[in-house]
């Protein structure tokens, strides 16, 4: 896993973090040399030919909004994570001339791979090349943390064997009410880098109440934190409805404890029950929402970049 420590902050996820747009390149034709129209008619503007470029590891694109440049690391009909030159990685929904490569709009297909053992690049469940006969790292002072303990198993079944190649620890909070009091504690710095995985971490929310708090508590030290999340109520809500074999999450009224809700709509028994179910459908990235990924890839990068 690469990664840079980027800007530390506060913030939610939803998709990538953008960067400036290019500069320069001219604005609309004011029209000058057209010979008049029709009245109420746009004027014609030529299509940009979309081209389709089969996305095999190492190919260099750009997202079509010019936010991120990277090489492709992975693609699958979804979605496609790029790695740009400083080791950060962005994911992006895998969409129709979605991309830019060599200056014209493309449209990335998935590289057909070729069976046998020879042929193939042994990956993990997060989708980064598996490391084989590597022995664990003495854990870094630094560390992850994740809401509860449902968090901390998902995260395991997908990014278990990164954290391990690279020495981080996940811990469980039990509840970002505590999140305050564990940082204050934790005493974050240069050396000891703490990012933290939030559910439902939108504008107005608890949680995001709770790491603004946590930002003005720690002054100066919380540019040694980063505080992620997805806009999911819960982790269980981060899996993909297919991927439990379910047409959509249900929705639950406010004052009904939202798994125990799920359970009940579901007919999956108590939250015990809803447990296993979830957890035993998680094998890899591609079972889990998009938010949740890129926000553990940037915490991932954000403890691992060197000082």
């Amino acid at each position: 896993m690469h990664g840079s420590s980027g800007d530390a902050g506060f913030r939610t996820t939803g998709g990538a973090v953008r960067a400036p747009g290019r500069a320069g390149g001219g604005g609309p034709s004011s029209g000058a040399g057209r010979t008049g129209g029709l009245p109420g008619l746009a004027p014609h503007k030529p299509t940009r030919e979309v081209v389709s470029v089969v996305a095999e590891p190492g190919l260099v694109v750009e997202d079509a909004a010019e936010t991120f440049c990277g090489a492709v690391i992975r693609a699958d009909i979804r979605e496609v994570v790029l790695e740009d030159s400083a080791g950060r990685r962005r994911l992006f929904p895998n969409k129709p001339a979605a991309f830019l490569h060599e200056g014209r709009p493309a449209t990335l297909i998935p590289p057909q791979r070729a069976a046998g053992p020879d042929t193939t690049v042994q990956r993990s469940a997060s989708g980064s090349r598996r490391v084989e006969n590597v022995r664990a790292k003495t854990a870094l002072p630094h560390r992850i943390w994740v809401e509860g303990l449902h968090d901390a198993a998902i995260v395991e079944q997908v990014w278990g064997h990164d954290l391990r190649v690279e020495g981080v620890v996940v811990e469980p909070l039990h509840g970002a009410d505590v999140l305050v009091e564990a940082a204050r504690e934790f005493g974050p710095g240069p050396d000891r880098r703490l990012g933290v995985l939030v559910d439902h971490l939108v504008t107005g929310s608890k949680e995001s109440r709770i790491a603004e708090g946590l930002r003005r508590e720690l002054g100066p030290a919380a540019a040694h934190v980063l505080v992620l999340g997805h806009p999911y109520v819960d982790i269980w809500e981060a899996v993909k409805p297919s991927a439990v074999g379910i047409a959509a999450w249900p929705s639950i009224p406010r004052g009904i404890e939202w798994k125990r809700g799920v359970c009940e709509a579901l007919g999956w028994g108590d939250d015990r029950d809803g447990a296993r179910r979830v957890l035993s459908s998680v094998s890899s990235w591609s079972d889990l929402e998009t938010p949740l990924i890129t926000a553990m890839e940037q915490l991932i990068d954000f403890v691992t970049v060197g000082p």
